[in-house]
């Protein structure tokens, strides 16, 4: 026995790990369908956990009692004596039959946790479903936490932005390894096809130090399928009115299976084995080059995409091992129509990546749930763009290992109270070769980076009334030096109709100048960067307040929220200068210059009849950052430009009764937009420096129709009804050589109506 730790503690140090609890399972409906949010709980006790999108639970043993319950609204419970640690498969019955004919509750596609000191939502298969959701840019089309738009009205790209802040101050990672960050800004959300994931966490400000210090704004962190949960084949064919195609195929299969007895001292323990694999294939393409404004350029690139990805899953009593590697192939071809034109602008651009992690799991102590964890995960991306006569050539390499420790504990008292301490140490690695040709300028940003560091956090629990997760990291930058990142957030619940949350923390990130900002490339503005590019740091805090107000039988969940973040550096683009030129600078280089985002939003969702929810909610930034005024040559304090001041969301969606047919649809109000500095509200150059008009509010609706059958579904949705577009959005695109070429002023859709069908199919697993 000795002998196997020693060897299990050996794989630990050259691998990665991944902590598991002590009892898991998942919970069934009689149809053999994952419940989600069902409450599992030891008996006897306030311990309990719900379940998640995939209807998993994993719940720490206590002392006292081995005796499991399981329970869901409109079900009978199920008790269940846990023996061993073996995972359980837990089946719930419905109360009420009539005719043969079950009456379900809905299963719901956001939740949000009552008991969680983050403010987190978790988004699921039942809400990415709601749309087309080809890939995890448009994940996010039914929330109004979260803006996805494009970027440019040239190429495609899209940006994110979370709390007022654009998708760089987001912590965006895959089952908590580094996903799209760097060079994988550009088009990283379009990298992760929406069949893909299980669900998408969604953290406002700051978040836990064990994944990093990046988080600044928030942290969105993307569950893929898993094979021991996957079908054993899923379909998903999409093919919409802008001539593109998608096909996906997905699959997970049991490989081994096995059950063993060994003595220790006078017991037998029994253990399972069991080994699985998994299969994700995505292949996207547009075949038809459309310019609906008229303004000779496309009005999207031509694209080619090809992404693979392999996992497998393997696991022996205490012992877990999870392997992952993805490659991906990702070809733009965009700009000008050749047919009328010589000498046309072209777009083109290649990306190659490929990237993996290893985790693996080992638990010391089953009663204190004591357990050490090692995250590895390394990518390489490549990238060769070109934009009419400028060349844009870089490669990045990441690695990253991530070691952790955790141990958990009860405290004394009448009042049962939990306590938990997380530390660690982790590394980062990033070298970038970078090439930008503006022809006649050029200029070479090779540059690396290493960041070991070193936290600690610690996680406290009182009954259901009080959470608290207190955390701080100390890091070396290699370019940077030494920083440390304090984070706090607490939960507090008076009443079970009411729950407040606070937090305040430190974000830091190294900002990539052309990376971050590649919406300037399709244009012939001139760039003029800093000589030193500092660390950005910023500071955010935040508070918010839920209620949970019956309604009859059901529950209104109203919740209002206030985020404010201050940057001590930003790095600042400043569009306002000229507009012939972009100005990348240091917000500490400017005397007085200060960057800050204000955020607040409000929202409210109920399910008002059976099967039929509704959700509104309305968010208000203000976002201002010290930028140079074109016309007095003065630095000022101004809302910044191409950013929204307000969202509205009114959404609902209706699924009949056995889950036949379901209608969803859902309206946005975007607003107001203000233009840099030498442009109107339309794009339009004024061929100087002027006042620019403001972009006035305006609307888009999206609907779709799903019909369930047994094991397949089909849908047909259209997106932007409204057909609302930006007039003219890049700039003298007939002459896109020429000074006053800009495509990227972007503050609104570039694209109208757009309508797609799809076809979801699924192979469902064999039963024991």
């Amino acid at each position: 026995m000795k002998l196997k730790r020693k060897i299990s503690l050996l794989i630990i140090l050259f691998t990665c790990v991944c902590v598991h609890a002590q009892v898991s399972g998942v919970v069934l409906d009689d149809r053999g369908e994952p419940m989600i949010g069902a409450n599992v709980y030891w008996a006897g006790t306030n311990k309990g956990v719900a379940t998640n999108f995939n209807g998993e639970f994993t719940i720490m043993p206590v002392r006292g009692t081995n005796t499991l319950v399981a329970s869901f609204v409109g079900c009978h419970n199920d008790t269940i004596v846990v023996l061993n640690r073996e995972p359980l498969t837990i089946v719930l019955v419905e109360d009420v039959i009539l005719d043969e004919v079950t009456i379900t509750e809905r299963k719901q596609g956001v939740l949000k946790s009552r008991t969680s000191a983050f403010d987190t939502q978790t988004i699921g298969t039942e809400e990415l479903c709601r749309a087309a959701c080809c890939n995890l840019s448009e994940a996010f089309e039914t929330n109004a936490s979260v803006d996805v738009a494009y970027s440019d009205a040239a190429t495609g790209a899209k940006q994110i932005r979370l709390l007022g802040l654009s998708g760089t101050y987001v912590q965006l990672i895959q089952e908590n390894t580094p996903a799209v960050r760097g060079l994988a800004q550009n088009f990283g959300l379009e990298y992760i096809p929406g069949p893909w994931m299980s669900s998408i966490q969604v953290s406002k400000g700051t978040s836990s130090v064990i994944n990093g210090y990046e988080a600044t704004s928030g942290q969105i962190n993307v569950e893929l399928l898993k094979p021991q949960t996957q079908n054993p084949l899923s379909v998903n064919l999409m093919f919409n009115s802008e001539v593109m195609a998608e096909a996906n195929i997905m699959g997970g299969w049991e490989l081994l299976k096995k059950e063993h007895d060994h003595a220790h001292g006078q017991e037998t323990h029994h253990h399972h084995e069991s080994l699985y694999t998994g299969l994700l294939a995505h292949y996207g393409g547009s075949y038809m080059a459309m310019d609906g404004n008229h303004d000779s350029f496309v009005d999207m690139p031509k694209i080619q995409n090809a992404n693979i990805a392999n996992r497998w899953f393997y696991k022996n009593g205490e012992y877990t091992f999870q392997a992952f590697v993805r490659g991906l192939y990702d070809r733009r071809r965009g700009g000008q129509l050749a047919d009328s034109i010589a000498n046309p602008y072209r777009i083109n651009l290649n990306t190659w990546r490929v990237e993996g992690f290893l985790k693996n799991g080992y638990v010391f102590d089953e009663e204190s749930g004591s357990s050490v964890a090692l995250i590895t995960a390394v990518s390489y991306h490549n990238l060769n763009n070109q934009y009419g006569l400028r060349e844009w050539k870089a490669d990045q390499l990441n690695a990253y290992l991530n070691a952790i420790y955790q141990g958990n504990w009860e405290g004394g008292g009448l009042i049962d109270n939990d306590h938990r301490l997380s530390a660690g140490a982790s590394v980062n690695f990033d070298k970038y070769g970078e090439t930008l040709s503006l022809q006649p300028s050029e200029f070479r940003l090779d540059r690396w980076e290493v960041t070991p560091g070193v936290f600690a956090e610690y996680s406290f629990k009182y009954a259901d009334m009080l959470s608290l997760v207190a955390g701080v990291r100390a890091d070396y930058s290699t370019r940077y030096g030494f920083f440390f990142t304090p984070r706090m957030n607490i939960r507090y619940t008076p009443f079970q109709w009411w729950t407040l949350r606070g937090s305040v923390g430190m974000g830091y990130r190294s900002p990539n100048a052309i990376a971050d900002n590649s919406f300037i490339l399709p244009s012939s503005r001139e760039l003029h960067l800093a000589n030193e590019i500092k660390q950005e740091r910023a500071a955010n805090a935040g508070i918010s307040t839920t209620f949970y107000i019956p309604m009859g039988s059901r529950e209104l969940q109203l919740s209002a929220e206030y985020y404010y973040t201050h940057f001590l550096n930003s790095l600042i683009v400043d569009l306002d200068q000229d507009p012939h030129a972009v100005h990348v600078y240091n917000q500490t280089d400017i005397a007085g210059a200060k960057s800050f985002a204000h955020c607040a939003q409000i929202e409210a969702s109920m399910e008002v009849l059976r099967g039929w929810t509704w959700t509104a909610a309305f968010r208000w930034t203000d976002v201002k950052q010290t930028t140079k005024n074109g016309t007095t040559g003065n630095y000022e304090l101004r809302t910044k430009a191409l950013t929204n001041r307000f969202k509205g969301v009114i959404s609902t969606s209706y699924q009949t009764p056995l889950k036949k047919w379901q209608f969803d649809v859902t309206a946005q109000f975007n607003g107001i937009s203000r233009m840099p500095d030498g442009f109107t509200a339309y794009g339009d150059l004024l061929g100087g420096y002027g006042t620019p008009k403001p972009i006035t509010w305006y609307p888009q609706l999206m609907a779709q129709v799903t019909k369930y059958f047994r094991t397949c579904s089909l849908y047909l949705g259209a997106e932007n009804m409204t057909n609302f577009k930006q007039h003219m959005p890049i700039i003298d695109s007939f002459q896109p050589f020429g000074p006053d070429f800009d495509a990227s002023m972007v503050c609104g859709p570039t694209t109208g109506w757009k309508v797609y069908v799809g076809f979801r199919y699924d192979l469902e697993k064999a039963e024991d």
